[in-house]
């Protein structure tokens, strides 16, 4: 029987909490990201408060699966953080209680959430993606409120272009107005000009209702003018005049059924059925066009194949077996004996075929492409339902082992940090969903490339966090690189305060002198000049040095326990052995010999590991040298050695 404990009580309290305000926040942001990207087609458009709302509440539905990844990364980001910067996850551990086990209840939790999160794609999020599509192309063909500016032309009315050259605020009333009509073309356009007028909208917000006073109006007649050599006008003046201008400013909502038929509006179902059928279809074009390319008799020759006789034999060109051969054609005999008139009309004909057939196979071809994007994008969407779980359960494992190898708590580092790492998410992401909507990547591939450069982080990280690794530690990444090319490291050793074992100075002086034996032996063992052929075939015995500095260290342990400052600071003086990957480059023979042949090119690596086996000679000199001041140090003689 599964037990719930305090500890796995206290975890999912501290979570829960952080989690909602982070998706809160989280998906706060991403709506922002989408009202600023459309807020052109919602500004001065007269939506009520109603319509507003139900478009962002669809579309915060609809950036939840950006938002939900995001929101678990921070969050146990955060709680872990905090664990490890208050020492909890520190006192977990010395109760014996490992990370992983700390981390169950929330493991438990994120498959829940998995699980909710496809059944919300799969279900919930088609259908708020087609309201929210809708609802948003229902707003861009709204027209907008008429607020008419003054001075400029205004050009919002549809087939008006209206002109005003000031305006009563208060009143409504608009002086010195131009209107041009091309409602019935640009070349039956009419003009009104008007001292003064006034604008409203019908109760039922159809029509716009234009009273103009004191004006006139110029109406070009070229639709009766026909035959006429000059184009009539007629002209106008009137004191009061009304018109009437179609103008819809309702809000008038678009069909669903039209989104609703598309990729974004449909369950993991009918994705499957609309990929098989579209995908049947598609087979049965290519086999078409296939046998067609293969049979069709082009320019009145038929169609050959290469056929090779024999494996072995060269491929020859014969008529194709699907086509009963009527009648050949000798292509010269057309040409021979004929004018340069006819011969220029045969080329012209067979040029014009030639275009209709590669038109005709361009139109197919376009036919072909247009049916597998549709594949294409729907088999997209059908991924979909599947990335967004994974991609959560990826993010918990990056963020948790992450927060208790940084051990900072709050919104700071954690935020810093979930911030690049989301970013670097949706660029993969973004790069391999377009590939994948481009046919240049498989789609499973595109729409899986963030999670499976993903995993791997999150499995480092969490090894890395369950071994306790300095994962973050500068100084081992330091020292890997100073091995690496060789820079020298400084011995850094302090008298300690406290010393839990006694050097004895007998032990001491033998181990030393075993120490200065070894170092003797392999200083005579390896030469100090090897040849361009020894260096490659022998170079220095880097396992007797590193069993050599193996004991030198350990050695240097065991006298830092002294008491004596003047063997601490000759401790200090000992150089730190380095066992370079040039000192001896290669130990398979064959590979030695290989680059012996290659003269030239193995020169600088000879002379480079010449110059290094130099300075690891130096540096051994140096250790017997010390070791030999060390044992007069420890020599029972000296009676202060061990009193400072």
């Amino acid at each position: 029987m599964i037990r719930i404990k305090r500890i796995d009580t206290f975890i999912l309290q501290s979570f829960l909490p952080l989690f909602v305000m982070t998706f809160c926040i989280c998906l706060f942001i991403v709506l922002m990201q989408f009202l600023w990207r459309y807020i052109d087609d919602m500004v001065g458009k007269g939506l009520g408060i109603d319509v507003l709302g139900e478009l962002f509440f669809y579309a915060a539905m609809t950036m939840v699966p950006m938002a939900l990844p995001l929101a678990i990364l921070l969050a146990s980001l955060m709680i872990f953080g905090n664990l490890g910067e208050n020492f909890e996850l520190t006192a977990m551990k010395a109760s014996g209680i490992s990370l992983i086990r700390t981390m169950a209840p929330l493991i438990i939790l994120m498959v829940f959430i998995a699980v909710g999160a496809f059944f919300f794609q799969n279900n919930m999020l088609p259908i708020a993606q087609t309201k929210m599509w809708t609802l948003l192309y229902s707003v861009r063909q709204k027209s907008p409120e008429l607020e008419i500016p003054e001075g400029v032309f205004y050009d919002q009315i549809p087939g008006y272009n209206l002109f005003v050259e000031s305006k009563n605020r208060d009143s409504g009333m608009l002086y010195d107005m131009m209107i041009y009509d091309v409602s019935r073309g640009f070349e039956n356009s009419s003009i009104i000009l008007a001292d003064s007028g006034k604008m409203a909208i019908t109760p039922d917000k159809t029509r716009l209702f234009l009273q103009l006073w004191d004006g006139e109006s110029f109406e070009n007649l070229k639709d009766v003018a026909t035959g006429m050599k000059n184009v009539p006008y007629r002209r106008e003046s009137f004191s009061t005049k009304e018109i009437l201008v179609k103008f819809d400013a309702n809000f008038n909502r678009m069909d669903e059924e039209g989104i609703r038929s598309q990729y974004v509006g449909k369950n993991m179902a009918e994705l499957q059925a609309t990929i098989d059928s579209v995908g049947a279809i598609t087979d049965s074009m290519a086999m078409v066009y296939g046998k067609n390319l293969r049979t069709q008799r082009i320019l009145s020759t038929e169609p050959y194949i290469a056929v090779r006789p024999s494996p072995d034999s060269e491929p020859v060109m014969q008529l194709h077996p699907d086509v009963e051969v009527k009648r050949h054609i000798n292509i010269d005999s057309v040409f021979r004996g004929a004018s340069s008139g006819t011969e220029l009309r045969n080329l012209n004909q067979a040029l014009t075929k030639a275009e209709r057939a590669r038109s005709e196979y361009e139109f197919r071809a376009l036919q072909m492409a247009d049916q597998l994007k549709t594949v294409r994008r729907h088999a997209i969407e059908l991924q979909k339902k599947f990335t967004l779980s994974f991609a959560c359960i990826i993010f918990f494992f990056i963020g948790a082992p992450l927060g208790a190898i940084i051990r900072k708590g709050g919104l700071g580092t954690p935020l810093v940090i979930s911030v690049i790492l989301f970013i670097f998410y949706y660029i993969i992401d973004n790069m391999g969903y377009k590939m994948a909507r481009d046919g240049k990547l498989p789609v499973w591939q595109g729409m899986w490339l963030s999670a499976a450069v993903l995993l791997p982080l999150g499995i480092f990280f969490t090894y890395k966090a369950v071994n306790d690794s300095d994962v973050f530690n500068k100084d081992v990444y330091l020292n890997y690189f100073r091995r690496f090319f060789g820079v020298n490291e400084v011995r850094h050793l302090e008298l300690k305060e406290v010393v839990m074992e006694e050097v004895d100075s007998t032990l001491a002086v033998a181990r030393l002198g075993e120490l200065c034996h070894s170092v003797q032996g392999f200083l005579d063992t390896n030469p100090p000049r090897q040849s361009y052929i020894d260096y490659w075939l022998r170079g220095f015995d880097r396992s007797a040095l590193n069993a050599l500095r193996e004991d030198m260290e350990q050695l240097v342990e065991h006298l830092s326990n002294s008491r004596s400052k003047i063997v601490i600071n000759t401790l200090t003086e000992l150089p730190v052995l380095r066992s370079l990957w040039i000192i001896r480059p290669c130990r398979d023979r064959r590979i030695s010999l290989a680059l012996i042949a290659l003269f030239p090119i193995g020169v600088p690596l000879w002379l480079y590991g010449r110059y290094e086996q130099r300075l690891l000679r130096n540096s051994l000199t140096s250790v017997g040298i010390v070791a030999a001041r060390l044992i007069s140090l420890f020599n029972p003689e000296n009676n202060n050695a061990q009193n400072g």
